[in-house]
């Protein structure tokens, strides 16, 4: 059992997969492709998964929504809330809903929501560096790890698992990035794994017409399908021959598609029942594309403006407040979560929710905002969760955690949230990759075989 000072004894004698960033010496990805090149990186890219340990996964969820809070949102000031007199806006208006402190004023409609919606109080992050933290966030393992500059998202990994159960009509990604220019792509897996970046509008999917029309497009299709053809069966070009064939037939799928269009595209009156944001928009469009059921597995989001160094409580013109920011995740989320409970998706729809870390506790900084902290909030809903609840407790200040509220007896990392997806999906999060670069083997989740992380059940009840 690793509890929390077994713990400890095992990051000081395994320091490089929890160093910060630049603390240690690393593989650059110049020094890769040289090592590459002189034949280290020979083993064939090819599925050779080797299965870890006997797990029972969860396998609740079909589909995972992952929303990343990147700029680090206050964890005492949204979801783990603390109010502390003189301090805290009285505008909070707190509620206790069935022993949890809800910050009411902020998230007056997912309130409303509440029995679908459990926190995680008790998590941790590794680094409050906003660039490695969010790199952290979507690999689940520091990128200073000897994997780490190659590493796939967690989005690459759910693609390359679920690839066998797409159907031949399933042509959309199976990893979409929403507002999420940031998001980590395949590391050392194929093209194919990639996500498929997009920001949401109205008007749909870009790029999906030809000036030409239809039918011109489909001759000059044909022609070019027929040219390349030789090139795509045993291609002397090697894998990015096969990646731009895959990269163009996918592409080609989506031209002229109804689907595309139902998916993608939105009306004026469902965007104002998100919000009329940005944020609200990406959400609306992942709601479509899962009802479209067309292959896309995991969806991620990201919402920026979170860095709230000044003025966290009253922003000056053009800049964010915890309430503005907290009016656009409330307006959204709360009908993303009514949308998909209608329609029946929320059950098999995982939704995580989370910044790459906290921010200071207490008094506010000179410039009346909060600073980098590690303590911080995961949000969880959907995908079987039972909601109603808070999993573990901070101390009344939120600076550490007075109670973990799970198995591990520690505090909950990004790794553990990792193994959480994976296993919500079917997925083994002790599988083992020997197909990476270096020939050392990919962990799905670093040291998950040695038991040091390993899902959050308890979230399931």
């Amino acid at each position: 059992m690793f509890n929390e000072s077994t713990f400890r004894r095992f990051v000081k004698k395994n320091p490089h997969h929890h160093l910060p960033f630049y603390a240690r010496p690393h593989t650059s990805r110049r020094d890769f492709f040289r090592l590459a090149g002189a034949g280290l990186a020979s083993i064939p890219l090819q599925a050779q998964v080797v299965r870890g340990q006997s797990v029972q996964t969860k396998n609740t969820a079909k589909n995972v929504i992952f929303i990343l809070l990147s700029g680090a949102p206050s964890h005492v000031d949204t979801f783990d809330l603390k109010m502390t007199s003189g301090i805290t806006p009285s505008r909070f208006d707190p509620s206790d809903l069935k022993g949890v402190a809800w910050n009411t004023g902020v998230f007056p409609k997912l309130a409303g929501q509440f029995d679908d919606i459990a926190i995680v109080r008790s998590a941790r992050a590794w680094a409050a560096q906003h660039t490695l933290s969010q790199t952290w966030v979507q690999i689940g393992r520091s990128p200073a790890s000897v994997l780490g500059d190659v590493a796939p998202s967690m989005g690459a990994i759910v693609s390359i698992e679920k690839r066998g159960e797409r159907t031949a009509s399933q042509i959309f990604p199976t990893f979409l990035a929403l507002n999420s220019d940031g998001a980590i792509g395949s590391g050392y897996l194929p093209a194919a794994y990639e996500p498929f970046k997009m920001a949401p509008s109205a008007a749909g999917l870009p790029n999906t017409t030809n000036p030409d029309g239809a039918t011109r497009l489909e001759t000059k299709y044909s022609l070019l399908q027929g040219l390349d053809n030789p090139l795509r069966v045993n291609s002397p070009y090697g894998d990015p021959m096969t990646d731009f064939g895959a990269f163009y037939q996918a592409a080609r799928g989506l031209m002229y598609n109804p689907a595309v269009d139902k998916a993608f595209k939105y009306s004026t009156a469902d965007a104002a029942r998100y919000g009329n944001t940005s944020f609200g928009n990406a959400l609306l469009t992942a709601k479509q594309v899962l009802e479209a059921n067309m292959g896309t597995r995991y969806i991620q989001v990201s919402l920026g403006g979170w860095d709230m160094h000044n003025n966290i409580y009253a922003a000056q013109a053009g800049q964010n407040s915890i309430f503005t920011m907290g009016k656009v995740v409330d307006d959204a989320l709360s009908t993303l979560l009514a949308d998909l409970k209608s329609n029946g998706q929320l059950k098999e729809t995982l939704i995580v929710m989370m910044g790459e870390f906290g921010r200071t506790i207490g008094q506010l900084s000179a410039t009346a905002g909060r600073d980098h902290y590690l303590q911080q909030f995961v949000f969880f809903a959907g995908g079987g969760v039972k909601g109603g609840r808070a999993i573990g407790k901070t101390d009344p200040t939120g600076a550490r955690t007075e109670e973990f509220g799970w198995s591990g007896e520690r505090d909950v990392r990004v790794e553990d949230v990792e193994a959480t997806i994976y296993s919500a999906l079917g997925i083994n999060w002790t599988n083992i990759r020997y197909d990476d670069p270096f020939g050392r083997g990919f962990e799905y989740v670093p040291y998950a075989n040695e038991g040091l992380y390993k899902p959050i059940h308890e979230l399931w009840g």
